[in-house]
């Protein structure tokens, strides 16, 4: 089973090789029967052992125990024509894929390779070797780290981009049993197996936890596990049961919450988590998928939003009139506390232990920015579609809808919008690549203008009388005001 990045698929392959495609909503839409690598050996030759979309969701990899990988592009409407795009012939059996980046799919063979193919250039070359079958593979929270688990308990982690955590690559543990159960959470690996054992593994692959449920003679092998998009939940499945994990930042640990069981459910052999984190889904040994909605807490606000906190660190904010949703998320893992929809309905303002999250509605420009706790006593001014002006103890910070650092942040008493003005690259000027400047008031008669790029102050303008309002020009090169007396004044600043 495979959900689609997009949100707006959902893949499932049956037994007898045939992919169906639903909605969101769990209606059946679509469907396309597999091909076997050589049509001669017969359509029953073989097994599809793992699926997944491509980060467009235009694409569908498939897994097949006949050697071999094929790439179906499904299109973007319901109905579009499946075309087979790619195909990868493989030495052994493909036993588990991912799709973590554009051109890239990960998988793993019997024969104990970890190789990647490049969809663009349709070849495939080995990462990392090893002398036993990979049972299963997964990647960290961004894509850019995998684990593979092999037959002999062997678990070896390898990174695109160790995104400057400098943890080691290479082999990271060994399990007690082959680890079909494999999942990467924010903070630790859960690994999970026939010994009907469930193990948080640290960052460097020392035991932190173990939950051990082989006295439980009412609980089987476990079978596969799958994490949150945020990674701080897990869940792991076996035979009539789910158990759900979820990481507490405080206690540095993983709490178990009651487990999920279901009657007659059988084994549980495919697990996929919506990547919005809103809904998980459960494939069993009999042919059953069980669509579970995923939520901590849902409020209605301001009787035009929906708001569902899916997890500690995501929150999903749903218009109710238009139906299009946001995922607010916090990168770094962090809590997030009440979300709040400002500025005529269109932005999103949310805060954190440690920073801030902001986001357009319009546009879906989310950003996440370091910020120490005020107490919430921050004023907010959404006049300008592009930066979000925060007030705070008398500094002033703009964020940029988008950018993940404060853009730049000056001193002023003077909180009325109407007497600042930001403008960022607003009309291309030739020879000058990134032009961002503000203006702002440093007292009531004088007005600094600051070039944002460099951080330094590009001049001064003193009047002689109050100035209640005041406007660069597209470019930041002239400045407009204009003071009590209603005198206008226009400027050059560069």
């Amino acid at each position: 089973m495979a959900w689609a990045p997009n949100n707006a698929k959902f893949a499932v392959c049956t037994i007898d090789r045939v992919v169906i495609l639903y909605d969101e909503q769990g209606e059946k839409r679509d469907r396309f029967t597999t091909k076997p690598a050589d049509p001669k050996y017969g359509k029953k030759t073989y097994v599809v052992k793992s699926m997944a979309f491509s980060p467009d969701s235009t694409k569908i990899a498939v897994a097949q125990t006949d050697n071999i990988i094929f790439v179906y592009k499904i299109g973007e409407e319901w109905g579009d024509k499946k075309v087979i795009c790619n195909k990868f012939i493989q030495t052994s059996a493909v036993t588990c894929l991912v799709w973590p980046s554009e051109h890239t799919i990960i998988f793993g063979i019997a024969e104990g390779k970890v190789r990647q193919a490049n969809t663009k250039t349709s070849k495939s070359s080995t990462i990392y070797g090893t002398d036993s079958y990979v049972v299963s593979l997964t990647t960290n929270v961004s894509g850019k780290g995998i684990l593979s688990g092999h037959a002999d308990g062997t678990v070896v982690r390898y990174f695109f981009d160790d995104e400057g955590s400098g943890e080691s690559q290479g082999k990271l543990l060994t399990h007690a049993c082959p680890p079909y159960a494999m999942a990467w959470g924010t903070n630790s690996i859960i690994v999970a197996g026939c010994d009907k054992k469930i193990v948080a593994y640290g960052r460097e692959g020392h035991v932190l936890q173990t939950f051990d449920y082989s006295r439980d003679r009412s609980e089987k092998e476990f079978t596969v596990a799958a994490s949150s998009p945020s990674g701080q939940s897990i869940v792991v499945g076996s035979y009539d049961r789910l158990r759900v994990f979820n990481w507490s930042p405080r206690k540095g640990i993983w709490d178990e919450a009651s487990p999920k069981e279901i009657p007659n459910l059988y084994t549980i052999t495919a697990l996929s988590w919506k990547k919005d984190g809103s809904r998980l889904s459960v494939g069993t040994l009999c042919g059953g998928v069980e669509l579970f909605d995923c939520c901590l807490r849902r409020s209605i606000y301001k009787n035009k939003f929906e708001i569902t906190y899916v997890g500690l660190s995501q929150v999903i904010v749903k218009n109710l009139s238009t139906g299009t949703r946001v995922v607010l998320k916090s990168q770094y893992g962090y809590e997030i506390d009440e979300v709040k929809v400002m500025g005529k309905d269109r932005y999103l303002v949310a805060h954190t232990s440690d920073t801030l999250l902001l986001g357009d509605l319009l546009s879906n420009k989310l950003s996440e920015v370091a910020w120490q706790g005020s107490g919430g006593n921050e004023k907010f001014f959404f006049e300008n579609e592009t930066v979000c002006m925060i007030f705070n103890a008398g500094e002033l910070a703009l964020v940029e809808y988008g950018s993940n650092e404060i853009l730049g942040s000056v001193r002023t008493e003077f909180m009325n919008p109407h007497l600042i003005s930001v403008r960022l690259n607003e009309r291309k000027l030739r020879g000058v690549e990134d032009n961002r400047k503000l203006a702002y008031l440093i007292d009531i008669k004088t007005i600094a203008i600051v070039d944002l790029v460099g951080g330094y102050n590009l001049g001064t303008i003193s009047h002689d009388s109050k100035i209640d309002w005041l406007e660069l020009n597209e470019t930041g090169r002239k400045l407009l005001f204009r003071d009590k007396k209603l005198r206008v004044r226009a400027n050059v600043v560069i």
